[in-house]
């Protein structure tokens, strides 16, 4: 195997506006699809051997958009179940629990579809998603990952053998191609929060079933 390709989607009106998204399906904003079509000439020279997208509309049109073919559905790649968070920004929150962090202290529970998750249970899906891509290693080429922000900040940290929590140190961007790899037999990030200039981008987006 080579490497793991992750690529986090595109901007939605949420995003731009830092309010907490996980379960709520937005699309992408028209910039944001011109992310995702800017993210293929970073993808060109590089040999997929598959990729697995998060279920959401925003990682499935990223990956549409990005020339990524036949992707996985993968529900194990969604993004952290915020629970009564869903929607609210880190400055709201913080108006109400001052101090509060979502790398160590988690989420206040949510409805009872989507309750929230601890720092340890997102941690332990990663696990489960790493787990998977080593039973490919004997495939030829990398592996690209179509998700979100702090879903794929705990699955740096796992691959690196850190924490959950410490995800926090990843910042990521929306609309960016990062590489996890090896050095020596050890795992190290080899590329992070790669994007074109943003004068580079391209002008439109096609259209398409999942356009919103």
């Amino acid at each position: 195997m080579g490497e793991l390709i992750l690529i986090r989607h595109g901007e939605t009106e949420w995003s731009r506006s830092g309010r907490h998204t996980s379960y709520t399906d937005l699309p992408l904003t028209p910039f944001g699809e011109r992310q995702a079509l800017a993210l293929t000439p970073l993808l060109a020279d590089r040999r997929i051997a598959f990729t697995l997208v998060s279920p959401s509309t925003r990682a499935r049109r990223t990956a549409e958009l990005a020339g990524l073919a036949a992707p996985r559905i993968t529900p194990e790649l969604h993004e952290w179940d915020y629970g009564g968070y869903e929607g609210v920004t880190t400055d709201e929150i913080h108006r109400a629990r001052p101090g509060w962090n979502l790398w160590t202290d988690g989420v206040a529970p949510g409805p009872e579809a989507h309750p929230g998750e601890t720092p340890a249970e997102v941690g332990a899906r990663a696990d489960r998603v790493l787990a998977g891509v080593a039973r490919e290693a004997g495939r030829d080429g990398d592996i690209a990952l179509v998700a979100h922000s702090h879903f794929l900040r705990v699955l740096t940290a796992r691959y690196l053998r850190l924490t959950p929590a410490e995800g926090t140190l990843f910042q990521l961007a929306t609309g960016t191609v990062s590489r996890l790899g090896t050095e020596h037999g050890r795992p190290v990030i080899t590329a992070w929060n790669v994007t074109l200039p943003e004068s580079l981008f391209p002008q439109g987006a096609p259209e398409g079933p999942e356009r919103g």
